[in-house]
């Protein structure tokens, strides 16, 4: 999946894209990248960013054709296609999250949850938890009713998992990343469940959404913020002093904790084709249709064929 990146025509007006961002979203650490090593100048690029509190306030901004490329997930640009939103999906990020509990904990297995009290980010639909109840279905557990579920919005989760208000926690990766640093164990993390439902290695939950008029009528533009993105993460897999321009943007001035960012960044970048990541998709598609229902996937029990973007042949 490596794009060789087009250079701009000499002379040529920087093409314009409008970015949604959430505010503390790991889209902005890719971001300070680029600014800081010239990338999107080099790709003949002006970004416009838009930040956001959340990340619904980037999908009511993307809906309102006030942004070009927002991140979300296949999920929701699937269930817009089923809409009539023709919205496109190109891989971010594969970093997901994780159950964490504190170092000292007995609980050693996922099966110990039963019975103890889990809190979980994101809200009863969230792809994680669901995947989660998926596979502990796979052992005859069902942890919905079998444990105390707790829901909060991500920081309130992190905040209570140190409080040592819960037993365990499951709840986005970076906010993982903070526990893991301050001694919690990763009693196991979302990548490594999804091999036992079907997917056959790391799947990109989080992706760049657009309007796939919009990326036929910007083509190159695409394809150049695509290359220039990927030659971002090179940048941040390989520099560590890449990371010195990132650092102020995650709250936290904690090596440990910023080392932990770094490592669990480094992981989740995209390596396969988009083949391979749309196959695993349709897969784990079909078990959060089974598990979420019509609340959570829409109208269509399939992954829409159309939901990924090829940025170039055999991409």
């Amino acid at each position: 999946m490596t794009l060789a990146l087009p250079l701009a025509a000499p002379g040529r007006a920087a093409d314009a894209i409008r970015l949604a961002v959430q505010k503390t979203g790991t889209f902005s650490w890719e971001l300070a990248a680029i600014r800081a090593s010239g990338l999107d100048k080099e790709a003949g690029l002006s970004l416009e960013v838009t930040e956001l509190a959340s990340t619904e306030a980037g999908k009511i901004a993307m809906r309102a054709g006030s942004a070009d490329i927002i991140l979300s997930d296949w999920l929701w640009v699937s269930r817009e296609r089923a809409l009539g939103a023709k919205l496109s999906f190109y891989p971010y990020s594969s970093a997901l999250g994780a159950v964490m509990v504190p170092a000292a904990s007995p609980i050693k297995t996922l099966a110990d949850l039963k019975g103890r009290k889990l809190a979980v980010a994101g809200g009863a639909i969230d792809k994680s938890w669901l995947l989660l109840q998926a596979r502990m279905k796979q052992d005859g557990i069902d942890l919905k009713s079998e444990a105390t579920i707790v829901y909060g919005a991500p920081p309130l989760i992190a905040a209570k998992a140190l409080d040592g208000e819960m037993d365990a926690s499951l709840n986005f990766w970076n906010f993982c990343a903070q526990l893991e640093a301050k001694g919690f164990r990763r009693l196991a993390g979302i990548e490594d469940i999804l091999p036992k439902l079907g997917a056959k290695g790391a799947v990109s939950a989080v992706g760049y959404v657009f309007d796939e008029s919009w990326a036929a009528s910007h083509r190159d533009a695409v394809a150049r913020f695509i290359a220039m993105t990927r030659k971002a993460k090179e940048l941040l897999a390989t520099s560590d002093a890449a990371w010195d321009k990132v650092a102020p943007l995650t709250g936290t001035s904690d090596p440990a904790v910023l080392k932990t960012y770094r490592d669990r960044y480094r992981d989740g970048i995209p390596r396969r084709s988009i083949d391979d990541e749309e196959k695993d998709a349709r897969v784990l598609y079909r078990v959060l249709a089974e598990i979420g229902g019509r609340e959570l996937v829409g109208p269509a029990a399939e992954l829409d064929p159309g939901t990924f973007y090829h940025a170039v042949p055999g991409d």
